[in-house]
């Protein structure tokens, strides 16, 4: 199969032990980030699978539609980014490991890497002693204070278990079947929505991106806050409404935030509002970016290659397209 790769942006995946298992196709790899269709369905057109790195480019109706060879969009976990719809009209399989037992390990290491960051100014800190000071503030111990959990997932729950090394009491808010399956569990569960975010030293939210999932956390919620707690999102930007982190650091609560997400992205404008805060931190959206992270995530994408070559695909999103291909 002819198979096309989009934004390995240092063509990391030819590195890595699973590249080994697309060695019967003709696999060509985009290295650049491009979001114009014309551009696409020039470079894709002859592409029978393009393999996604998570949501990095959207897969939407105006390029299906110019992409006549196209049988099979091969990624892993959500798929927010894609029109399935329009993928099954067209007879294109997407397909999508949601690798239930295996939460990214990586980001939930980010996300301790952030708080860590955030509360000892390692940034501020190391930048003065690079321009010749020495000490430039008080960092806070994590020791004692609360971490609070938005979220009862995979990540979530690894994030956790480091959070007991810290000596760091867990209070956790999620949906409400989240919420029940911790108490479930024998977790701490906040009082009610308020009292999780006034109560919370440090909030981290690790819930998925979905319609329903949009705009969950509100500027209210994040005014809740106290001017000293800490707003950390290694998830997903659309989680938070609209403008309401920029609104709320800007009024002192909470105190500072850090972030790997963003509504934007890649975010190439350094001017950008929110990077310009002294109390943000920010990653460009490093959570599972490492060689271990993409060569267990694409050993999955490219299984789902071989199996839908081989006429027995795996992971099937949508099996009618299918149906849908043979019309």
């Amino acid at each position: 199969m002819k198979v096309h790769i989009l934004d390995d942006w240092f063509d990391t995946l030819r590195t890595l032990p699973c590249f080994a298992r697309l060695a019967e196709h003709d696999v060509t790899i985009w290295n650049d980030h491009v979001e114009d269709v014309d551009i696409l369905a020039d470079r894709l057109a002859e592409a029978e699978a393009i393999c996604l790195f998570r949501e990095r480019t959207a897969i939407r109706r105006p390029l299906i539609e110019r992409l006549p060879r196209l049988r099979l969009i091969s990624q892993r976990s959500v798929w927010p980014h894609i029109d399935v719809d329009a993928l099954t009209e067209r007879g294109v399989l997407l397909c999508s490991n949601q690798h239930a037992d295996t939460p990214s390990h990586a980001t939930a290491e980010l996300t301790w890497a952030l708080i860590l960051a955030a509360m000892r100014q390692i940034p501020q800190q190391s930048a003065s002693l690079r321009a010749g000071g020495w000490q430039m503030g008080v960092g806070r111990t994590l020791r004692g204070r609360t971490l609070g959990l938005y979220g009862y997932g995979r990540i979530a729950r690894a994030v956790a278990r480091y959070a007991e090394a810290f000596g760091m009491p867990v209070l956790w808010w999620a949906s409400e079947a989240g919420r029940a399956r911790a108490q479930a569990d024998g977790a701490v569960v906040a009082d009610s929505r308020a009292a999780f975010f006034e109560q919370s030293d440090i909030v981290s939210v690790h819930v998925r991106l979905k319609p329903e999932t949009t705009g969950l956390i509100s500027g209210a919620d994040l005014a809740q806050m106290r001017p000293d707690a800490l707003f950390v999102n290694t998830s997903r930007a659309g989680l938070v409404e609209a403008g309401a982190l920029l609104t709320a650091l800007r009024a002192g609560r909470p105190g500072g935030a850090a972030v790997d997400v963003f509504e934007q992205e890649p975010l190439l404008d350094p001017s950008d509002p929110l990077l310009a805060l002294p109390n943000v931190i920010a990653t460009p959206h490093i959570g599972y970016v490492t060689e271990d992270e993409y060569n267990l995530q694409f050993s999955d994408i490219f299984d789902q290659v071989n199996a839908f070559a081989a006429g027995a695909p795996i992971h099937m999103i949508n099996p009618e397209a299918r149906a849908a291909s043979s019309t």
